[in-house]
Order: structure tokens, then sequence, then C-alpha cells
């Protein structure tokens, strides 16, 4: 993980947010094929980039979910995530 944020570091805050925005319009194209693996990989690489992101700005993103998302965690369902 040290690897990463160097990298991330190195890159910076905005250039980094601008990979992610890349790979939630990736998300986007995959989903609008409805390619399943696709959509599992770009998922992964959005996932990833939005925790890189945390990590930059010094987010502890367990707890943020928790936060969030307590209840909805406690019950095992992230699915309903509906309280945006």
């Amino acid at each position: 993980m040290d690897e990463y944020f160097k990298r991330d570091s190195e890159r910076g805050l905005f250039p980094t947010f601008a990979w992610f925005v890349e790979e939630v319009g990736e998300l986007g194209e995959a989903l609008l094929k409805r390619d399943k693996a696709g959509v599992s990989e770009e998922l992964a690489d959005v996932i990833a980039w939005a925790l890189s992101i945390a990590n930059l700005v010094g987010i502890d993103v367990e707890e943020a979910l928790r936060l969030k998302y307590g209840e909805v965690l406690l019950k095992g369902s992230a699915s309903s995530c509906d309280s945006h």
C-alpha cells in the first residue's frame, strides 16, 4: 500500500482524481454494454482510485462508511444505501 500512496502523492490529488473520473467513465461504458466482466473490472478500479483519494486527503474510509451507513452495514446489506 505504501507503494501506491507514494505514487499517488507524487502524482498529486487532482491528477489522481482525474484518473478516478476516467475509471467512472469506463464503468459507465461497461454498464451500457451490459458487460458483467467489464463492470466487475471497472468497479474494482473505481473503488481502488476512490481509496487512493481517501488516502491522499487523510480520510479513514472504514470510519466514513460506518458514520454514513452504519445502520445499513449492521444489517449486513450494503445494497440498500438509499440515504445519500
